[in-house]
């Protein structure tokens, strides 16, 4: 493996404060908001649906341009990161692998994640690309990112839909992260397990999947060598 690209949300940062953030704008409590994004999650939904429940003539962009203009948009730290993020990026850019972070966010939130010096060669969110996962556009760009074939850059993410599926599909390798709500949801759908080539619980584990392919007889195929991308019915993920 040469290059390995990690997404965003629930992949590196927790989400916590982002749906807490949420609540408050819309005055209610955070408990109830993550609950309806656990209702939209199970349903195959999109998350952001839970927003709509409660506000059901919301435009979503709309609200997030007046939170920041009232000066509570975005905000992001060394607290928002899971622990092993640092940790697993650190002994993967020590093991001679490039280590790309893309993944679905608006401009702030990559200025946000580069100002957080985290070890990796490149940090990129989709807005400033001009596209957004699950469109094959967004991984035709992370292809050009890993500088590596596709057959040798792992794409690592929690979210079936928007991350498995179609970077399986644009010919990348794959490893479901069984994190945050949709990674937990789905990690044992069908789907997921004939889709994935590595499914991981924490990202320290990426170093033995990459230490795994070196070990390999060229001869072997590797784990889910061959299997086809899914089209899911969960197009809501």
């Amino acid at each position: 493996m040469e290059t390995i690209v990690l997404g965003i949300g629930e992949t590196l940062v927790r989400d916590d404060r982002h749906w807490a953030s949420w609540a408050n704008w819309l005055g209610v409590p955070a408990h109830t908001l993550s609950a309806l994004v656990g209702a939209a999650v199970a349903q195959g939904r999109d998350a952001t649906d839970a927003l709509r429940v409660l506000r059901p003539d919301m435009d979503v962009d709309e609200a997030y341009l007046a939170r920041a203009a009232a000066g509570r948009g975005e905000h992001l730290d060394e607290s928002d990161l899971y622990p092993d993020v640092r940790p697993a990026l650190a002994e993967l850019r020590a093991a001679g692998v490039r280590v790309v972070v893309a993944g679905n966010g608006t401009v702030r939130a990559g200025e946000l994640l580069r100002a957080l010096d985290l070890p990796a060669d490149l940090v990129v969110a989709s807005d400033e690309w001009g596209v957004r996962k699950p469109d094959p556009a967004f991984f035709a760009r992370v292809v050009e990112a890993a500088e590596a074939e596709p057959s040798a850059t792992l794409y690592v993410g929690d979210h079936p839909a928007d991350d498995l599926f179609p970077a399986a599909a644009a010919g990348l390798r794959t490893a479901h992260l069984r994190r945050g709500a949709y990674g937990h949801w789905w990690a044992e759908h069908p789907d997921v397990v004939g889709t994935a080539d590595f499914r991981v619980n924490a990202l320290t584990e990426l170093v033995g999947v990459v230490g795994a392919e070196e070990g390999r007889h060229p001869a072997q195929p590797a784990v889910g060598a061959g299997r086809p991308a899914r089209v899911s019915y969960l197009r809501g993920l």
